[in-house]
């Protein structure tokens, strides 16, 4: 009798095992779309290092759809409509162009802004504690740094009473020179707008500012234009610039948050989005942290000679 149940059991245990193995919830592939609304070189890179490091494996945890505008701002709309086509679980968009771009297509799937210039100016958040919809993510402070960034040019150039400001067609920059020009005006310097719509018309803009004989340059972000950092040292311009990617390339100077930490972040909420979390209670995060970076060599180029007290306040000095 006992021999025929250990058979019995046996068999019941190899006629289940196959069933057992099939019932087994199979691993999630989480599907992200990104948008840049430039290159998608330095951001992506970062997003994915991230992801990594929380534990993450690309192709087997999560898939990305990409796409990138390279300042195209032109091919946004259709690049959003094709990744929100892929019903991905949350998507990554680069910059105001993106995030309204993407914010257009879908009032459902989690938007993580990576990062925001206004996004409670720009709609895409009702407050930065309560977002409130499907968009959340990361602010970047630029507007509230552009007279401080400004006074620093001052400092470098104090015998230049013209700056032009560098724009694009990104929708916050009309806000943002406003800010820019009455922040020049509080220290005597006259602020000039010069718009190169998109990558292609910089070289043009840039033969008008120096026709203008601007002094000085304060380059507004938006995506990463490399190029501009060598037209503004072509035409010896002395230039400031919101983040560090710039001045790595030959730029002289800039003021602003850690860009690559602003990719790190998005990818946390991500975490938390596909963890459960909801957009509208995830408060927007502002960096809190201001990096003054300095190129010396670029600075001899132009001929600069730059006081001992200014380049004390650098957080970073290239020499």
């Amino acid at each position: 009798m006992l021999r025929r149940n250990f058979i019995r059991a046996i068999g019941y245990t190899t006629v289940a095992w196959p069933w057992i193995v099939m019932a087994q919830p199979a691993t999630k592939v989480w599907r992200i779309g990104y948008l840049a609304s430039g290159p998608l070189d330095g951001g992506l890179v970062t997003f994915k290092q991230q992801m990594a490091d929380q534990g993450y494996v690309e192709g087997k945890s999560f898939v990305i759809d990409a796409r990138e505008a390279l300042g195209r701002f032109d091919l946004l709309p259709g690049f959003a409509k094709e990744i929100v086509s892929g019903s991905p679980d949350v998507i990554v968009a680069e910059a105001t162009p993106a995030i309204a771009a993407v914010q257009h297509e879908t009032s459902s799937i989690p938007i993580v802004m990576s990062p925001s210039t206004d996004p409670i100016g720009s709609g895409f958040v009702k407050s930065f504690a309560h977002p409130g919809g499907n968009i959340t993510g990361v602010a970047n402070m630029f507007g509230d740094l552009t007279a401080k960034s400004l006074e620093i040019l001052h400092l470098v150039v104090p015998n230049a009473k013209t700056v032009a400001v560098l724009m694009s067609s990104n929708p916050t920059h009309a806000a943002l020179f406003e800010v820019a020009r009455k922040g020049a005006e509080r220290i005597g310097l006259t602020a000039l707008p010069y718009v190169a719509p998109t990558p292609a018309d910089l070289e043009r803009v840039f033969l008008e500012i120096k026709k203008s004989n601007c002094e000085a340059l304060y380059v507004l972000a938006d995506p990463y234009r490399p190029i501009i950092a060598e037209l503004a040292a072509s035409a010896q311009l002395p230039s400031i610039y919101q983040y560090s990617l710039f001045v790595d390339l030959g730029g002289l100077m800039s003021y602003g948050p850690d860009v690559f930490n602003l990719f790190r972040r998005a990818a946390v909420y991500v975490d938390k989005i596909v963890k459960g979390a909801k957009p509208a209670d995830l408060p927007v995060e502002q960096p809190t942290k201001f990096d003054f970076v300095l190129n010396m060599k670029s600075a001899k180029a132009l001929g600069l000679s730059i006081p001992e007290s200014v380049v004390v306040l650098a957080d970073k000095v290239i020499e």
